[in-house]
């Protein structure tokens, strides 16, 4: 039985992952604080703090997707330790006690796969960015750690989105105004929507990548790639 674990999958990103990818796995796992929105007879969703929590038993798994992030911005002065700390935590330890909970049952899958998130603010010095995007550029050195230790038995990836129209970002994107001036700081004119970015993790995850590993890509509509 095909099966795909997706950690944080009840907004956002994940839910779009979880919305997108019900019809290609027999059993499609979520493990979050809430239940998704999405309702399937091949869905399974488990309650659970990643960070806190006993993650649950699952004995095979053909790929992992690891979604929990934060956007903590505030000038330097105002970051204290427990922030970075906290950001860490949710980004880099999270992701960690995933994988290793649930490596033995990729091995068992067939060709098994994982994708984690990092961001554009690892590659494009942003104010206000310095706690995520230290904790993201660690996601960025685990994956290509991880992607060379576990090859060729299972592929490590990560996608560093840009903004992206989720509840995480509302902040960003809270007014007409807002929209069109992150739309104009993009070269592409645009910023993501989830479903953009639910397409890259099954591309990542599926056979169409089988020669993709330690990876990260880079969805970020020109602003770190392009100066127009």
């Amino acid at each position: 039985m095909s099966r795909l674990i997706v950690i944080g999958g009840s907004k956002g990103i994940g839910n779009a992952i979880i919305t997108s990818l019900l019809s290609s796995y027999d059993e499609v796992v979520n493990i979050s604080r809430t239940p998704p929105e999405n309702e399937s007879e091949n869905l399974k969703h488990y309650s659970c703090d990643v960070i806190n929590d006993e993650l649950p038993e699952i004995d095979s798994a053909d790929g992992l997707v690891y979604c929990p992030g934060s956007i903590n911005l505030k000038p330097i002065n105002r970051l204290s330790i427990d922030d970075f700390k906290n950001d860490f935590e949710i980004n880099v330890l999270g992701a960690v006690k995933a994988i290793q909970k649930y490596l033995p049952s990729l091995k068992n899958g067939n060709n098994p796969s994982i994708v984690l998130f990092s961001t554009v603010a690892t590659k494009l010095g942003m104010p206000f960015h310095a706690s995520v995007a230290a904790s993201k550029s660690a996601v960025e050195g685990l994956t290509k750690s991880l992607g060379a230790e576990l090859a060729p038995t299972v592929r490590v990836n990560a996608i560093a989105p840009t903004v992206t129209d989720t509840e995480l970002a509302s902040k960003l994107l809270r007014n007409e105004r807002m929209i069109e001036n992150m739309n104009d700081r993009h070269p592409l004119k645009k910023y993501l929507q989830p479903q953009e970015v639910a397409d890259m993790a099954g591309f990542l995850l599926s056979q169409k990548a089988a020669s993709l590993s330690g990876q990260v890509f880079e969805m970020d509509c020109g602003i770190v790639s392009f100066k127009i």
